[in-house]
């Protein structure tokens, strides 16, 4: 798969998605996203999201049991793939090259 520039909403749904591991499924997905980043995201576009990173190579999906709680429904579980991981990888350092090249010329916001 060729290079993939990662939105920013991407980035953080594919690091939830590593954060959960096992759990990763939609709503779980958002409770998270909103608990770590204060970061509100409908369920819709959530979905949107997973389905274009599924398609792009970054996630696959696999429903779960079912269970007695969901009224017998399945989830659908995300994970990585190695190329999603590689992308967050590349987007780490990135960023860290960003950092790295500020320097001390950083100054905190006055309050």
């Amino acid at each position: 798969m060729g290079r993939y520039q990662l939105g920013e909403l991407e980035e953080l749904v594919l690091l939830t998605v590593a954060i959960l591991q096992d759990d990763a499924y939609g709503n779980a997905i958002a409770i998270d996203l909103k608990e770590r980043v204060g970061r509100s995201v409908s369920i819709g576009s959530l979905q949107t999201v997973l389905k274009r990173l599924e398609q792009k190579g970054h996630l696959v999906s696999a429903f779960g049991e079912a269970t007695r709680v969901r009224g017998g429904k399945r989830k659908k579980i995300y994970s990585l793939t190695n190329f999603g991981r590689q992308s967050l990888e590349d987007k780490r350092r990135e960023r860290q090259r960003l950092w790295d090249a500020l320097g001390g010329h950083f100054k905190p916001a006055i309050e």
